[in-house]
C-alpha cells in the first residue's frame, strides 16, 4: 500500500493541527483526495506539537532511573515531569498516584490485579470492554443499560444496597460512551458509590480528549485514560488515584524498577523489598517517550482550552446530525435521547446497507476513514441496534441488514470541511439506491 502527502491546504483549518492532515489517499473512481480522518474514537493522530516535542527529546534520549550520566538523567527527569504534567492535567489529589502504563486497558487490569480480597466489582453492561472484562478475578454484578443518567445512579443506587457481603466495592464506569458519545453523571455515580461505602474508578478514554477530567472535582477514586486517544500515540496510558490499594498489592509486573532491594537468603532464597510509589507497578525501563508525549499532548489541550474544544465539538455535531435528519434510512443509536449532552462520536445504521459496505465505500469512493463494527461494545452495540448474539456469533434478525453499526468521531484535529464532506458523501451514497449492500 502506498501513501504519499501533498502540501497541506491552507484553508483546511483545525484548533491543533495533526500529522496526517496533508496526507492523500487513492480513490476507486481515479485520483486522489486528502483523507479525511474520522476515527478519533480508535485512535486519534498525533498532535504536530507532541510530534515536535518527540523529536526535540529524541537524541537526547537515555534510560531512566539507571544511570549517572546526563542523558540518563535528563531523561529521568523528564519523565517525572510527565507525571507531574499528567496529575495537574487531572487535578489529582496531593497524596494521589500517578502510574504509567500502555493503555487504559492496561490500566484498568493493573487495578483489576490490584483489587483486595473480596472485592465485589460493579459494572455496567454498556462498558467497553477494556473497563468490561478485566474482573475475572472478582466477584462482578454486571447491570443493565439505563435509558437515562437518572435511571443509572438509581441502578447502582440498588446493587449496591443489595450486595452482600459489605465488604469492599468497586464500581467502574465510562465518562463518555465510545459508542453514542453520551456523557455519564460520572460525579452523581461517585456519590451514591461513596454513600454506600463502594470506591469507583473513571474510564476516562473518550472523554478525556474532549473534556476537563478532575479526579478532585470528580470525586472517583481512580482515573484511567490511554495517550492514543489524547493524540499522543506512542503506546502511554495512566492510571491515576488513590495509593492505599496499589500500595497493598503486589507489583502489577515483577522485575527491576519494582523492587528497592533484593537479597539472597541462607537457605538459597530470594528477598525482595518492592517500592511502594508509582514505581512498585512500572518494573522495566520505562516508556519515556511515551510519557514525554502524553504530557505534551495534555500542556497542548489545556493551552487550547478545553471550552473552546467543546464549543465547537457541539457544532460539528449538529453538522453531521443535522444534515441527515431528512435522511429516513439513518437511525442515531443512543442510550439517552438524541438531545443528551455528548462528545463527537456518533454511531448509527443504514437501512437497506450493511454497515461494513457502508464504510467501505465511504473510504474507497470519498477518502473518509469511519469504522463499522460492534467497537468493542458488544453488549451495548447489540442491545441499541435490538438484536442478540446468532449461533454463530452473529447479530441480529433473519433479514436485517446492518449487524453492527457506523461509527463517526473527532476532535481537535479535525478540520470542519472532513465533516461537511462527511455529510455530503453519506447522502450521495443513500441517494444511488442500486448500489445499497
Amino acid at each position: 500500500m502506498a501513501v504519499s502527502a501533498v502540501a497541506a491546504d491552507p484553508t483546511v483549518r483545525a484548533p491543533l493541527p495533526v500529522l496526517g492532515r496533508d496526507v492523500t489517499v487513492p480513490l476507486v473512481t481515479g485520483g486522489e483526495v486528502t483523507y479525511a480522518a474520522l476515527d478519533y474514537a480508535a485512535s486519534a493522530p498525533a498532535l504536530q506539537r507532541v510530534w515536535d516535542d518527540v523529536a526535540a527529546y529524541a537524541p537526547y534520549y537515555g534510560s531512566v532511573h539507571r544511570g549517572a550520566g546526563y542523558l540518563s538523567q535528563l531523561s529521568t527527569d523528564l519523565f517525572e515531569n510527565a507525571r507531574r504534567t499528567v496529575a495537574e492535567f487531572l487535578d489529582c489529589r496531593t497524596g494521589d498516584q500517578v502510574v504509567f502504563t500502555r493503555s487504559t486497558t492496561d490500566s484498568l487490569n493493573l487495578l483489576a490485579a490490584a483489587l483486595p480480597d473480596g472485592c465485589e466489582v460493579f459494572v455496567f453492561e454498556t462498558e467497553h470492554h477494556a473497563s468490561l472484562l478485566p474482573w475475572r478475578n472478582a466477584r462482578v454484578t454486571f447491570l443493565d443499560a439505563p435509558s437515562s443518567p437518572r435511571q443509572a445512579v438509581e441502578t447502582l443506587e440498588r446493587a449496591l444496597a443489595d450486595r452482600d457481603p459489605h465488604g469492599p466495592g468497586l464500581v467502574c464506569v465510562t465518562g463518555a460512551s465510545n459508542v453514542t458519545g453520551e456523557l455519564w453523571p460520572v460525579r452523581e455515580l461517585a456519590a451514591a458509590a461513596h454513600a454506600h461505602g463502594a470506591r469507583i474508578v473513571l474510564d476516562a478514554a473518550q472523554l478525556a480528549p474532549h473534556h476537563p477530567v478532575s479526579v478532585r472535582g470528580l470525586d472517583v477514586d481512580w482515573v484511567a485514560c490511554s495517550g492514543h486517544k489524547l493524540y499522543a500515540p506512542f503506546g502511554s496510558g495512566v492510571l491515576a488515584g488513590r495509593a492505599d490499594w496499589l500500595r497493598a498489592a503486589e507489583p502489577y509486573l515483577a522485575g527491576g524498577g519494582a523492587s528497592r532491594t533484593v537479597t539472597r537468603r541462607a537457605d538459597g532464597g530470594v528477598d525482595v523489598e518492592w517500592h511502594d510509589s508509582a514505581a512498585r507497578h512500572e518494573a522495566g525501563s520505562p516508556n519515556v517517550i511515551g510519557a514525554h508525549a502524553l504530557a505534551s499532548a495534555c500542556k497542548a489541550l489545556t493551552e487550547a482550552g478545553f471550552e473552546a474544544l467543546a464549543a465547537r465539538e457541539e457544532r460539528l455535531i449538529r453538522t453531521v446530525r443535522e444534515g441527515l435528519a431528512d435522511v429516513p434510512e439513518v437511525r442515531f443509536l443512543s442510550l439517552f435521547g438524541a438531545e443528551a449532552p455528548r462528545v463527537g462520536v456518533l454511531s448509527f445504521v443504514v437501512k437497506s446497507w450493511n454497515s461494513s459496505h457502508f464504510a467501505a465505500a465511504l473510504s474507497a469512493e470519498y477518502g473518509i476513514g469511519v469504522r463499522a463494527g460492534l467497537f468493542c461494545a458488544h453488549p451495548l452495540v447489540r442491545r441499541l441496534l435490538g438484536s442478540a448474539p446468532g449461533p454463530q456469533g452473529e447479530c441480529g434478525a433473519p433479514g436485517q441488514k446492518s449487524l453492527n453499526a457506523i461509527r463517526i468521531s473527532f476532535g481537535a484535529g479535525t478540520p470542519d470541511e472532513h465533516v461537511e464532506r462527511f455529510v455530503r458523501a453519506a447522502r450521495e451514497l443513500l441517494r444511488d439506491g442500486a448500489r445499497r449492500g
